[in-house]
């Protein structure tokens, strides 16, 4: 999602035009780097956790050449999401996973046999319904 799909999402939710939605959201945006430069951290309840921290001094290896380089130390943005966040993506994870089952279920051939009973399909009967996993993807037909 971009900004501009942002700003006109809030701008249809709350009846703002989008330039002014446009002006707000930039406003909190420059609020938030604003407070990491300045106070190194910025906590938004039910958000998560914005903070700077330092990164040290380490070797590394260019890997196009495998030659050992010097990496200097620097600054970096870290985010730890809040619990309510934290939630809705294992939600999300959830979902997925379900649908996942389902998907796979429905692919599934089904033996005559094991519907009745609810058992699964046996090795044998995948075997001569589809053949020996042996002969699977070679070319009988001698063509080559």
């Amino acid at each position: 999602m971009t900004k501009k799909e942002i700003v006109k999402t809030i701008s249809e939710e709350i009846g703002l035009t989008q330039l002014k939605t446009k002006e707000i959201v930039q406003k909190t945006f420059d609020a938030i780097v604003n407070a990491l430069v300045e106070e190194k951290r910025i906590e938004l309840r039910n958000f998560g956790v914005f903070e700077v921290k330092k990164r040290a001094a380490r070797k590394a290896r260019n890997p196009r050449t495998g030659q050992r380089v010097d990496v200097p130390e620097k600054y970096v943005v870290t985010f730890k999401p809040g619990k309510e966040m934290e939630e809705r993506v294992r939600q999300l994870e959830r979902e997925a996973a379900e649908a996942a089952r389902v998907r796979e279920s429905a692919l599934q051939p089904l033996d005559p046999s094991s519907e009745v009973s609810g058992t699964p399909p046996t090795p044998s009967s995948t075997t001569e319904t589809f053949g020996s996993p042996q002969s699977f993807g070679t070319n009988s037909g001698g063509n080559g």
